[in-house]
């Protein structure tokens, strides 16, 4: 697929979703957020693709959304190979149903955040800033707010957002939403965790935490132990328990 704000890559079982406009510092178009879905999308679908990495091109990670674009289409450049629907991004990215790395070496801004919080790891280099600015401009970060409540409690989730306050990486990590600094060797040690566990189950499990969500609270942990007992017929819990046993390394399939 050839993307016009995005790229893509799949190195073994890791695919790469790579934000590439740095021009505009990967601000968001309503193209780029339904490649995002496409992207997206390829990566649930494709059984090699073990873990995802969120990745971009430029000195600002993402400056969220491009105004011009969104109240102006004709300031975007549509992408002939993908339907144009009117996307949420937020919606979008919870839709990635692989355990997945945010890789902030760059500053994060306004709906920038949607994309950083939407993996389930954020690695981010110690000088690196997160912002949002919206209530300096009138807007209100309404979708930001909904992903950092399921960082944070609601009243300090509301206070960042109506402060317009700079985050510095340090009390990102303090607050939570920072897992670790983006340092030497720390990337390929998480990468190297994560690919040693079964993919099948990091997946069931990213999808009943969704799944959950709509559930009644009295109903909670008998839905989670069907999920079990479903997860202990796959084949990759078959293989795990194999290889405990006799001591090896197991062969995942993804099934």
């Amino acid at each position: 697929m050839t993307y016009n704000f995005i790229k893509t890559k799949l190195d073994g079982h890791v695919f790469e979703l790579i934000l590439a406009r740095p021009e505009k510092r990967n601000a968001f178009t309503p193209t780029m957020v339904n490649e995002v879905a496409h992207a997206v999308s390829e990566a649930n679908s494709n059984q090699q693709v073990y873990l995802v990495l969120i990745k971009a091109e430029g000195s600002v990670f993402c400056a969220g959304m491009d105004l011009k674009a969104f109240e102006d289409p004709t300031q975007d450049q549509l992408n002939p190979l993908i339907q144009n629907k009117d996307l949420s991004l937020g919606e979008v990215l919870d839709k990635l149903n692989k355990p997945s790395i945010a890789i902030i070496d760059g500053d994060v801004l306004a709906g920038g955040f949607l994309i950083a919080l939407s993996a389930t790891f954020i690695l981010a280099k110690k000088e690196v800033r997160f912002s949002l600015p919206e209530v300096k401009l009138g807007i209100f970060p309404f979708q930001v707010m909904e992903s950092l409540l399921k960082y944070l409690p609601e009243r300090l989730a509301l206070q960042i957002c109506l402060s317009g306050e700079v985050l510095s990486c340090n009390k990102a990590k303090e607050l939570g939403i920072v897992y670790d600094f983006l340092e030497e060797d720390t990337l390929s040690i998480h990468i190297h965790q994560l690919l040693q566990n079964s993919p099948f189950a990091m997946q069931k499990g990213i999808i009943a935490v969704k799944e959950q969500r709509e559930i009644p609270t009295q109903d909670k942990y008998n839905f989670l132990l069907a999920k079990l007992n479903e997860l202990k017929d796959s084949k990759d819990a078959k293989e795990g328990i194999s290889a405990w046993k006799e001591k090896r390394k197991p062969d995942w399939k993804n099934e």
